[in-house]
């Protein structure tokens, strides 16, 4: 058995020893460095700009301003491309702009010969703005007067509204009403490697580009766009990449990186953001205001859920609405048996463009539901964890939404385990009717998610097998592999399928969008779920030809055998080896009367999108003077469906629950609301936790089988981030007595809420 085992990585020795190659490590000699001229406002127009000063620097190559780019907006959103018109991303930024919009705002861009000229240069060119009003959030955004930052009758993007049932009504007739308004805040992705690329051009006159992207076939596309050249004009290579999180799920500096090198004759020209520049001019995780009403049965019974969603999508539209539109739909499954209304609203701001982030709007809509459960069980005097064992999914349920129906849930198992393992009845006795300074709460929240895009954006995954001489297996999948483990567990399907050791799978991790079969990258936990089906059938069919192979071989028809561990078998006698499969493989290269090198390829498309479940438990204390709040003990329970490679799936838990931790008690980037400048754009002022920061995190699962899935499992990647924030906010609520609807729980923060329920001074 190759799944369900913990197989070291595939990655672990590269990446140990440093032999992995990331995009700074592929320099090309003669290599340019392009610096950006940024906005230190958040909103204007540039009136003047001077590059004589700059040009004069010795090493420096090239200016561009914001006069001198194509002029045609594109999208950056990583979306599978749309046939149908009215679902393509919203194309509404340019390489450059002399209308900022937000601080940071690239208006000109130095090509240099190394770094730190091209830097000093930036800092020569003179440029005056007309300086705008600041619009970072709904109040001003959306008022009648505010400025329109991208033309049309208002700063909103978009808006929609869904529906399951009759919402109005079953609120209006439920015997107990919470209500509650819960807004989020605007965080950054933090990954260790920046944002980083370069691009030149080949003997073809093509332009070639290497980045840590997430989504190389979008990157060709996007850059196509941008420049109104043929999307097969553009290459794009990703080599190892060092984390996104969703922020490199975003065309970033590749359109500018291939315009440059365009533009000077096909030279090399890299642009690396600073950590600042990662701050102010890649992406944020969008910041919601939720209005929320929930009605229950006296008994306990979940009538109905509305939420209201504002979503800041900051100065230009990228992800844009799906965000807000997502999270309706990755949190339906969870409370199915209701009548559910959803209706959001996305508008620009002059705040950092938000984008994709690790959860993909569903932490800020189950922050906002997982608080008013807890309120609505506070209201009828029942235990939070009864209250939700009494309305999570079961398997045979429905979306209210979209009527899909669950054919696996493991959620109500999840919440039952954890009560074990957590001692969840003895630590919320030991908590209740509390007093004085230190004080001590538990809470529990839940979450759903979904296991890809389908059907709101197309899935499609392909997969290359390739048996060489000894036996040995190149698997090329067009999946991108972002740190997450995925080429692994890649190697343990196509393992699994043919018969053969795992450590025969040679997986082939870069992507080059010439060489690598089509997928749109890495996202929506996605990765294993769709590309699944795409490495079984390819798999299947070269476990077939192995065995025709080994039947002409020995001249036994092709039923009578098997593969098994890398041996050639009868059925019958699956203990004697006739062949080994690289015996087959030598054969099939060089019989000079039958074979040839044995292979299979598939691309194929997903049409199921099952939901993963998942819960947290939590226990803290709470110091009331300092405002501190310590994780005493913090456990998630998962039902993924069927486990892949449990070592894996429980460093994907432990990763998740760092990050919710990290957006819950700790992280926030702080925007002057007057200005829009941003105050904290580094890791020393933007306060993101170290492993001395976070407590010893505790993970379970409970299998279930997904009947839809090639391997019987369902999205792990995303769903352990969501759970927490709700959790430890119920959590410091039952400790205190103290409600608090807001994100991040930063001492300041409940200071706050403290000092005006009176706990402090």
């Amino acid at each position: 058995m190759a799944l369900g085992v913990s197989l070291k990585r595939v990655d672990a020795e590269a990446k140990v020893t440093g032999r992995a190659r990331y995009t700074d490590d592929l320099s090309m000699p003669g290599m340019r460095y392009a610096k950006y001229v940024r906005s230190p406002i958040a909103h204007g127009l540039v009136t003047r700009i001077n590059t004589q000063a700059a040009l004069q620097l010795p090493g420096v190559e090239a200016i561009f301003t914001y006069l001198d780019v194509p002029q045609q907006c594109f999208p950056t959103a990583g979306h599978a491309w749309s046939l149908d018109a009215s679902k393509h991303d919203v194309a509404d930024k340019q390489l450059l702009t002399g209308h900022v919009r937000h601080h940071g705002d690239g208006v000109a861009i130095v090509v240099a010969c190394d770094p730190l000229t091209a830097e000093k240069a930036a800092q020569l060119v003179e440029v005056e703005y007309q300086e705008l009003p600041v619009m970072i959030n709904a109040t001003s955004a959306l008022a009648a007067d505010a400025p329109r930052l991208h033309g049309g009758t208002s700063n909103v993007l978009k808006q929609h509204a869904l529906k399951g049932g009759d919402p109005d009504t079953a609120l209006a007739a439920a015997e107990v009403l919470v209500a509650g308004h819960y807004q989020t805040q605007v965080v950054q992705h933090c990954h260790l490697e920046g944002v980083i690329s370069y691009a030149y051009m080949d003997q073809l006159q093509r332009i070639v580009v290497v980045s840590s992207t997430q989504i190389p076939h979008i990157v060709r596309r996007v850059v196509g766009q941008a420049l109104n050249l043929p999307w097969s004009a553009i290459r794009v290579i990703k080599p190892y990449l060092g984390g996104g999180f969703g922020n490199k799920q975003d065309v970033l500096e590749e359109p500018m990186c291939a315009f440059l090198t365009w533009k000077l004759g096909g030279v090399p020209v890299k642009i690396e953001l600073s950590r600042e520049e990662c701050f102010l001019a890649s992406r944020t995780r969008h910041a919601f205001a939720v209005s929320g009403k929930l009605g229950v049965s006296n008994d306990g019974i979940l009538q109905a859920y509305s939420l209201d969603v504002l979503s800041n999508t900051g100065a230009y539209a990228s992800h844009g609405h799906s965000i807000a539109a997502a999270g309706a739909n990755k949190i339906a499954y969870l409370y199915p048996r209701i009548a559910l209304g959803y209706q959001a609203t996305t508008y620009y701001s002059n705040l950092p463009n938000a984008g994709a982030m690790r959860g993909y709007g569903a932490p800020q809509v189950t922050f906002a539901l997982e608080c008013m459960m807890d309120e609505a069980a506070a209201q009828l005097g029942m235990d939070p964890l009864e209250l939700r064992m009494k309305n999570v999914a079961r398997q045979g349920d429905t979306n209210p939404l979209n009527h899909k129906k669950i054919h696996s849930a493991g959620i109500l198992e999840c919440l039952q385990k954890g009560r074990e393992l957590f001692e969840w009845d003895a630590r919320r006795a030991a908590c209740l009717n509390q007093s004085g300074p230190i004080r001590r709460g538990v809470g529990v929240a839940c979450l759903s998610y979904a296991s890809n895009t389908y059907p709101v954006g197309v899935e499609i995954a392909s997969a290359r097998l390739l048996m060489n001489q000894d036996g040995t297996i190149n698997l090329q999948i067009g999946a991108t592999e972002i740190g997450q483990g995925s080429d692994t567990v890649f190697a343990q399907m196509a393992a699994e399928t043919i018969g053969v050791p795992s450590s025969a799978i040679y997986v082939i991790s870069t992507q080059d969008t010439d060489i690598t079969a089509y997928d749109p990258g890495a996202f929506a936990s996605r990765q294993s779920y769709v590309t699944a089906p795409a490495i079984r059938q390819a798999a299947t069919e070269l476990r077939t030809k192995i065995i025709q192979h080994a039947a002409y071989m020995c001249g036994q028809p092709s039923w009578a055998l098997d593969v098994i561990n890398g041996e050639v078998v009868f059925k019958t006698r699956p203990e004697q080896a006739l062949f080994s499969v690289q015996q087959v493989s030598m054969s099939a290269h060089y019989d000079q009367e039958i074979g040839g090198q044995l292979m299979a390829e598939v691309s194929c498309k997903t049409r199921s999108n099952p939901p993963a479940f998942g819960c947290t438990f939590v226990d803290l204390t709470v110091d009331i003077p300092l405002c501190k709040v310590t994780i005493n003990k913090i456990i998630n329970l998962h039902d993924s469906g069927q486990i892949l490679n449990p070592q894996l799936a429980e460093g994907q838990v432990h990763g998740g629950m760092g990050m919710g931790i990290g957006w819950t008690l700790f992280e926030e980037m702080i925007v002057d609301e007057k200005s829009g400048i941003v105050r904290n754009p580094n890791l020393l002022d933007y306060k993101f936790p170290t492993i001395l920061d976070l407590p010893d995190l505790d993970c379970a699962f409970v299998e279930t089988y997904e009947p839809q899935s090639a391997y019987g499992h369902k999205a792990l990647g995303e769903p352990p981030l969501i759970s927490p924030a709700p959790a430890i906010r119920n959590a410091i609520w039952l400790a205190t007595g103290v409600k608090i609807d807001e994100l991040p729980l930063t001492p300041k923060t409940l200071y706050r809420h403290f000092a005006q329920a009176g706990l402090i001074e």
